[in-house]
């Protein structure tokens, strides 16, 4: 202990950062900032924003499939969110698509050219396979942003047949998989509006839009109903392995009872209905946390005893000493946890 010396921090990174955004505004040491370059209407509340990031984002560690978190500033607070990467451009700018619903996504389509966000990497796992079978994608809603960066992959192969079902209702990205459709002979594009079609996904659907649709490689992502039942429908064909799978939505299982936990370590307790995470914030405490649906890792913390659903997949951890999310978990039981 006593060759222990104290080191003085003798440049830090807080104090170079407002140095740097006095001179330029998305200038910093390691933070991501990006300016809003364009903003467009595709649907009354469907925006896509074109951001240009500095030099700090790492273009290359990018994979189709994948999101960013999006931190503004709303009311004096940092509040943040995950968008899906609909693609990059050839100057390096990014295309991120946003539904007007939630604080950060108003925040965000109400920006004008010129102001600056912050961003985090990419990250993810919702990404193509290595793999020469068929291509099945599946969307709703908002879930087409996902879904169409890996369209613009999985088109890249030209020998790869590709099938995409798409559930709107505000014909966002439409006109754009029309042409795509139009312009690559291996990709088949059905369209279902659901205003003129009140269609949702089942078995019968599936076969008959896609006859082959088992020997395929799916993906699906959008509203938690679509989810809910793709889910059922690889489940009960015992074909499971072959989806995948990126939720926009989590769903509260509202039949479960309200449970008490315990934050062992800063000694703290509360009841929880919801999500562990926004349970917890209910209550007060602010626990890490980054994308709110399961996707960044940020909220990962050790589950000491109890048990745990998981609101993605429905499965029940009754585990000691596991790691869990507190954003996609609801306690079954009284569950302590190491936070």
């Amino acid at each position: 202990m006593s060759n222990m010396q104290y080191q003085p921090q003798w440049v830090r990174e807080d104090f170079v950062d407002f140095i740097a955004e006095k001179i330029n505004p998305v200038w910093a040491w390691k933070k991501v900032k990006a300016v809003v370059i364009k903003t467009r209407a595709l649907s009354d509340d469907f925006y896509q924003i074109q951001l240009r990031p500095n030099r700090n984002f790492k273009h290359q560690q990018f994979k189709a499939g994948q999101s960013i978190l999006v931190t503004v500033e709303i009311e004096g607070i940092r509040q943040q969110r995950s968008y899906s990467v609909v693609k990059f451009l050839d100057n390096g700018d990014i295309i991120i698509a946003v539904k007007q619903q939630g604080k950060v996504s108003n925040a965000l389509t109400q920006l004008s050219f010129g102001q600056v966000v912050e961003l985090s990497q990419t990250q993810g796992e919702f990404v193509l396979e290595q793999s020469t079978a068929p291509l099945l994608l599946i969307a709703s809603g908002s879930g087409i942003t996902a879904i169409y960066a890996l369209l613009l992959e999985a088109l890249t192969d030209s020998s790869r047949p590709v099938d995409l079902i798409y559930f709107s209702r505000d014909e966002a990205f439409h006109a754009d998989l029309e042409q795509l459709h139009q312009q690559n002979a291996q990709f088949h594009y059905h369209y279902i509006n659901t205003v003129e079609q009140k269609q949702h996904l089942t078995l019968e659907l599936i076969q008959n839009l896609v006859p082959d649709f088992a020997q395929a490689q799916s993906y699906a992502c959008g509203s938690s109903t679509m989810m809910q039942s793709a889910q059922q429908i690889f489940q009960d064909l015992d074909i499971a392995d072959r989806l995948k799978q990126e939720y926009f939505q989590i769903t509260v299982d509202e039949n479960l009872a309200t449970q008490p936990v315990v934050f062992l370590r800063s000694q703290q307790e509360f009841e929880a209905k919801s999500s562990l995470l926004d349970s917890a914030e209910q209550a007060g405490l602010k626990p890490t946390h980054g994308c709110r649906m399961g996707m960044c890792n940020t909220c990962t913390c050790t589950k000491v005893s109890g048990s745990t659903k998981n609101m993605l997949t429905g499965e029940i951890n009754h585990d000691s000493n596991t790691q869990i999310k507190l954003c996609i978990s609801q306690a079954v039981s009284p569950v302590t946890i190491n936070l």
